[in-house]
């Protein structure tokens, strides 16, 4: 928690309205940041302002230089400036061999999942060079680590993103400024829940069978909490991580494999 004489950072997420956002939007502002959250779904932000009155909360299509630009005017105008932005955003996109992946399908899940982020770091880094502190976290996957077959979309936009990220770190460090890159493995939530339901029904087995196959590779093989998310994206975003620059941390149990057969 923050002492009486600190200041309250100043925090961005994208897609926060459910899931990991959620609860990374909900672990900062118990530890007494000031947050803005931006999310896609209607209903997940009206469900979202009654249990949380007290965070900013706008619907936005991150996938929109328009709507994020301002967005970003509203946010920084509601928050007072930026301390800490974090791009959440993604979609799981096909689950399909290559040779059966639309364009359209490909393109967006990139738009989302690594156009956003380069949307929302363009916005934010002169901010916090100008100020000379704050951080970017932005949310890749162990799909960022690894293959992940049958969802090359999501693969190459959460490998971008890491890729992303280190550039980002190489720019932001002379400014006394970080970025790092998360990289989750099984959340337990709603959207591993549809990548779990798409892959079952691709090859014809059952839900239960690809759950255990995905966390089976795994040293800790459980589903990560959301929590634990949350307390990474903490960690990164406090004076403990300042000469934390340019990485990719899994918190995944440690992944050994990542192949679904």
């Amino acid at each position: 928690m923050k002492g009486e004489n600190e200041v309250a950072q100043r925090v961005m997420i994208t897609a926060a309205a459910s899931g990991i956002g959620q609860h990374i939007a909900k672990a900062f502002h118990e530890d007494g940041a000031k947050v803005h959250v931006c999310d896609v779904s209607e209903q997940a932000l009206k469900q979202f302002r009654e249990e949380f009155p007290e965070i900013g909360a706008t619907h936005v299509n991150v996938a929109s230089e328009a709507e994020v630009e301002e967005w970003f005017d509203d946010a920084l105008d509601d928050l007072g400036g930026l301390d800490v932005m974090i791009n959440n955003a993604g979609i799981k996109g096909p689950t399909a061999p290559v040779d059966d992946i639309d364009f359209d399908d490909w393109r967006e899940c990139l738009a989302v999942g690594i156009d956003s982020y380069f949307l929302c770091a363009r916005r934010a880094s002169p901010l916090l060079k100008a100020q000379k502190s704050g951080t970017i976290i932005n949310l890749s996957s162990t799909a960022g680590l690894f293959g992940f077959g049958n969802r090359t979309p999501y693969a190459a936009a959460k490998w971008a993103v890491i890729g992303f990220t280190k550039s980002l770190a190489i720019e932001l460090g002379p400014y006394n400024c970080t970025a790092n890159a998360i990289c989750p493995g099984v959340v337990r939530g709603e959207r591993i829940n549809r990548v779990i339901r798409g892959e079952a029904e691709l090859r014809g087995i059952p839900f239960e069978e690809i759950e255990q196959q995905m966390v089976s590779g795994q040293s800790i093989a459980r589903m990560v909490e959301p929590r634990e998310i949350a307390d990474m994206a903490l960690f990164l975003a406090s004076p403990a991580a300042k000469m934390v620059n340019g990485q990719a941390i899994a918190v995944d149990g440690h992944t050994e494999t990542f192949h679904i057969r």
